[in-house]
């Protein structure tokens, strides 16, 4: 079973991060695997897993959350593309959000499902967060064909480039403006 407070602690320690964890998913986040949240500093995790789910796809989520929270409270140590990812969020029906003063503003963008899951994936900050859950996952549970197939299935089809991501946050902020 995999020991959530302990990874938990062990990355706050390394981090030097003071989070919170939570295994009761806010109001509206019933279905999610996990979130972060800046406000609060506290990292949920959805630990209702099906039985026989492997102890790696159960820490990955843990670890993605962990890598958010340190993208957002720690951003100095994360590329520029990253920092400015987290501050947009794109979603598969074309829904976008940017985060102003606190607020989150909406738009929607044109261009199709496909599109949209893609960017979704490959936005900066998700696929950051995604990879260091993989290798962290890997280092205390070894390889497996279901953490390799999650993470697969987190990441885009195919690489988007960050002139894209700088294109499309144009786009929203354009959308946006007030």
């Amino acid at each position: 079973m995999v020991d959530y407070q302990k990874i938990f602690d062990e990355y706050c320690r390394d981090m030097e991060l003071a989070l919170k964890l939570s295994f009761e998913m806010p109001e509206g986040f019933d279905g999610a695997d996990g979130m972060f949240d800046p406000d609060s500093g506290t990292v949920y995790i959805n630990a209702d897993f099906p039985e026989g789910t492997p102890d790696s796809v159960r820490a990955f989520f843990l670890l993605h959350e962990l890598r958010h929270a340190a993208q957002y409270l720690c951003p100095e140590q994360f590329s520029e593309m990253i920092r400015k990812s987290l501050g947009y969020v794109i979603q598969y029906d074309g829904t976008c959000y940017k985060l102003v003063n606190g607020e989150y503003l909406e738009c929607s963008l044109e261009g199709g499902e496909e599109r949209f899951a893609v960017l979704y994936a490959g936005q900066p900050h998700e696929t950051d967060a995604n990879t260091y859950a993989y290798e962290a996952a890997r280092k205390l549970y070894g390889d497996s064909e279901e953490l390799r197939r999650l993470y697969e299935s987190r990441m885009p089809k195919h690489p988007v480039t960050d002139e894209t991501y700088a294109e499309v946050y144009a786009a929203i902020d354009e959308k946006t403006a007030k």
